[in-house]
């Protein structure tokens, strides 16, 4: 079986030495500083050097700038409570696939409630250092039963045809109501996914966010409700 877990995306960029600009500057003056067998022959090596040196400080620039920006992007994000993270697995197929970038926000669920139908980044309860990508099925005070691989809350079946065919599984469970401040999570890829019908619910404190955007592969971009 193979689980779709959450790795987060580092948010700093690799230093990038600055000073390249500045040492190239000093040789050239130091250049300019020594003898001078020919007048001529020197001024044409120094123009004919001019233009190799703009092109490397433009690039050293460049690159400084873009270093700069992805440290300001990662700031932004930090600060309003975004998480950037890749999907590894395929139990939330075919909504999300295997290295899907994702973006989560964390603070929506510090001014409102996990619903059912959200896609959620969550802490895996047997082991917190884990991180796992599910949908929440069903909220506190909720009975969930499945028949056949058909899930009902609340005695009314889940309108689930985000989940095709091929990927229904075939198992009875429950019927199980879902504890206070809990909430009852599955994968997508019901035939392929560990989750509260095999670990159990999952406490509120665990859900970290909501995934709102999927970033890349840029085709297929898509924002989630």
């Amino acid at each position: 079986m193979i689980e779709t877990d959450l790795q987060p995306e580092p948010q700093h960029a690799p230093q990038t030495p600055i000073d390249a600009p500045v040492n190239a500057a000093h040789g050239v003056a130091d250049a300019a500083a020594g003898p001078r067998p020919s007048a001529a022959l020197d001024a044409s090596s120094q123009a004919a050097s001019r233009p190799r040196w703009t092109g490397a400080a433009k690039d050293v620039v460049a690159g400084f700038q873009t270093v700069v920006s992805a440290a300001v992007y990662a700031a932004l994000i930090v600060t309003f409570g975004f998480q950037v993270a890749r999907v590894d697995g395929m139990s939330m197929e075919p909504t999300l696939e295997d290295h899907d970038r994702l973006i989560v926000s964390k603070l929506v669920y510090e001014v409102g409630e996990p619903r059912p139908g959200d896609i959620v980044m969550l802490y895996y309860p047997v082991n917190p250092d884990k991180m796992f990508v599910k949908r929440v099925i069903a909220k506190e005070g909720d009975e969930v039963r499945i028949v056949d691989g058909r899930v009902y809350v609340n005695e009314q079946p889940l309108r689930d045809d985000y989940v095709p065919a091929a990927f229904r599984s075939h198992d009875d469970w429950g019927p199980q109501v879902v504890q206070q401040g809990y909430y009852f999570v599955m994968g997508d890829h019901r035939n392929n996914s560990s989750d509260s019908r095999h670990w159990g619910q999952v406490p509120k404190k665990y859900i970290v966010g909501k995934v709102k955007v999927r970033w890349w592969p840029i085709q297929d971009a898509r924002v989630f409700e």
